[in-house]
């Protein structure tokens, strides 16, 4: 049985995950790090983005903007307009 070596991708928050990815690619830009293992942290990072992005756009889903009458009070919401 083989696990996938980015599982523990899908268990991070999006402020771990971002952390991390930031960790990655400020390690990747000093260049210090071997090819073998660089290629490595590209494809966690390649994995972390993609992991932020699901993130981010289940909380875009989730946003709604307040509806309100003409005197100025919230009678609602409704899903949020992303343009």
């Amino acid at each position: 049985m083989t696990t996938n070596q980015h599982d523990d991708i899908a268990q991070m928050s999006f402020e771990q995950a971002l952390a991390e990815l930031e960790s990655i690619v400020s390690g990747l830009e000093q260049g210090e790090v071997p090819l073998d293992k660089s290629i490595a942290q590209y494809e966690r990072g390649e994995a972390l983005r993609a992991h932020c992005q699901k993130l981010l756009q289940a909380a875009e889903a989730k946003v709604e903007k307040i509806r309100a009458n003409a005197g100025g009070q919230a009678i609602g919401t409704e899903p949020l307009d992303p343009e």
